[in-house]
């Protein structure tokens, strides 16, 4: 019994000589979907029978009309004749499109078509022309809404992968740069598109990357968080080896670094591998101020990075074991603060850190019109009753609330953040400084362990690269920076 293709294993069949046979098996790879069009026409003297088609509301019916429609019906009146001669006349003299596919399988003509494309198939031919008509509704290009920057570019990437294609290019007017498109995932075949500068990278490691992407046992790729945990080499962390950015600039300056991006088809937020820990404390902004303005503001932000997770644990630890450290006047006033409070100082901790969590998400999940006033309402109104309640302490409320905010000068370490906080106050509460400083050793060796595609995520500090320093404890002028350009192959310890 010969086998029918069918949405399971359509990609092992070409397409046949026959035009029906060929309707009739897309139609069934489809499951018969409504939304496909199967539009006829009979062309030559011999009456040969074409068809286009394509998916209704994917399409633009204008450009189809201007660019298939009509060279078709012009065709149909010439002396071509016979199938042979009309797919060779198509594909030879009548260009019809830029974009162009011409293939013999059965699998790419279902594909494009599920792209946005148009398929001619002609009575006669085992083959298909595809020809790019998209016409779907995207969302225009808009500032970013999750990295703001005050001087820079204001656009943000889309949901649609081709126009973020567009963006990089408009940057990087190079023939280095290179776009690898290819399809993932087991039934949605979501678009991929490898980006990266062929001078830059080492084709081992664009190798090893496309590998990793296309062997995903996954059904469908909807977010860019679906492809992290594939592409992600750090094992046994809660930092990442792999960064998301949502800006074009910033997706360029991460290439020019002999980086590698990944765009998504439907999604605005791009990967980036491989990714250094010391970049979470940079911006787009400290290349656009003054050395010495970045240079401050960097420490700032190394320094609220302890403050985020160790803050509320070292109040903890020196209030239980150690209130030596305070000096008599201040101890004595945090002691009648804490007295009236009803549960040990590190369950007070915990308590607030969580709901300030609940807040957060509270305020992210719903309409923006609401997520203001439910962010007033629980810092103002619930803090402030729960302090007259007793239930919590003025100055832990305090303590808190100083390391919640120092997280959010560096809002891609806000995750990790969040969990090793609660931790380091169980640690500062049950063993006082000492906990915390054999937590803050374990966080320390656990990152100095992470490699991220051969590269040590704590390069270029560890192992040492002179030259990176420049950029890392100071931000040197832009003309001694440009002089030299330091790559992430470049780096001490590379094994790519």
């Amino acid at each position: 019994m010969t086998e029918t293709p069918n949405f399971q294993n359509y990609k092992k069949f070409p397409l046949s000589n026959s035009l029906s046979k060929n309707i009739s098996d897309i139609k069934n790879v489809m499951s018969q979907s409504s939304d496909l069009l199967v539009n006829e026409i009979i062309v030559g003297q011999s009456s040969t029978h074409c068809a286009m088609l394509c998916l209704e509301g994917m399409v633009s019916t204008e450009t189809i009309a201007k660019m298939i429609l009509e060279p078709l019906m012009n065709l149909a009146e010439s002396d071509v004749d016979g199938g042979d001669a009309i797919f060779g006349y198509i594909r030879d003299k009548m260009l019809m499109g830029i974009d162009r596919l011409v293939t013999p399988k059965l699998s790419d003509a279902v594909n494009r078509l599920m792209s946005g494309f148009a398929v001619i198939l002609v009575d006669g031919v085992a083959g298909a022309f595809a020809y790019g008509v998209q016409g779907y509704n995207t969302r225009g290009v808009g500032e970013p809404s999750s990295e703001g920057n005050l001087r820079g570019s204001r656009e943000g990437f889309v949901e649609t992968v081709r126009s973020n294609m567009s963006m990089i290019r408009r940057r990087i007017k190079s023939p280095i740069l290179k776009f690898d498109l290819f399809q993932v995932s087991k039934k949605s075949n979501n678009d991929v598109v490898m980006c990266y500068l062929t001078d830059r990278v080492p084709q081992s490691l664009a190798d090893k990357i496309k590998r990793k992407l296309l062997h995903m046992d996954m059904d469908s790729v909807i977010e860019s968080g679906y492809i992290e945990p594939f592409l992600n080499d750090t094992k046994l962390s809660v930092f990442s080896g792999v960064s998301v950015t949502e800006r074009p600039d910033v997706f360029t300056a991460k290439l020019l670094e002999g980086k590698i991006g990944v765009l998504i088809d439907g999604t605005p937020y791009a990967v980036v591998v491989p990714f250094l820990f010391i970049e979470n404390f940079q911006t787009m902004d400290d290349y656009a101020n003054r050395p010495f303005y970045t240079t401050l503001i960097r420490w700032i932000r190394y320094f609220a990075f302890i403050l985020a997770i160790f803050l509320p644990a070292l109040y903890v630890a020196v209030i239980n074991f150690h209130p030596e450290l305070f000096n008599h006047t201040l101890l004595v006033t945090l002691a009648e603060a804490e007295e009236k409070s009803a549960f040990p100082l590190a369950v007070e901790a915990v308590i607030i850190l969580i709901a300030f969590e609940i807040i957060r998400e509270a305020g992210l999940r719903l309409p923006q019109s609401v997520g203001g006033a439910v962010s007033i309402i629980g810092g103002l109104i619930i803090g402030d009753t729960a302090v007259s309640a007793g239930i919590i302490s003025n100055p832990i409320l305090l303590v808190c609330a100083i390391s919640v905010i120092s997280g959010f000068l560096i809002p891609n370490l806000y995750q990790p953040v969040s969990v090793l906080r609660i931790i380091a106050v169980i640690a500062g509460g049950i063993a006082g400084l000492y906990g915390i400083a054999l937590l803050g050793a374990v966080i320390l060796i656990n990152i100095c362990s992470l490699e991220s595609y051969g590269v040590p995520v704590t390069a270029p500090i560890s192992p040492m690269t002179w030259r990176s320093l420049r950029d890392i404890i100071t931000r040197i002028g832009m003309k001694k920076m440009v002089k030299g350009d330091v790559t992430v192959e470049g780096l001490n310890g590379a094994n790519m």
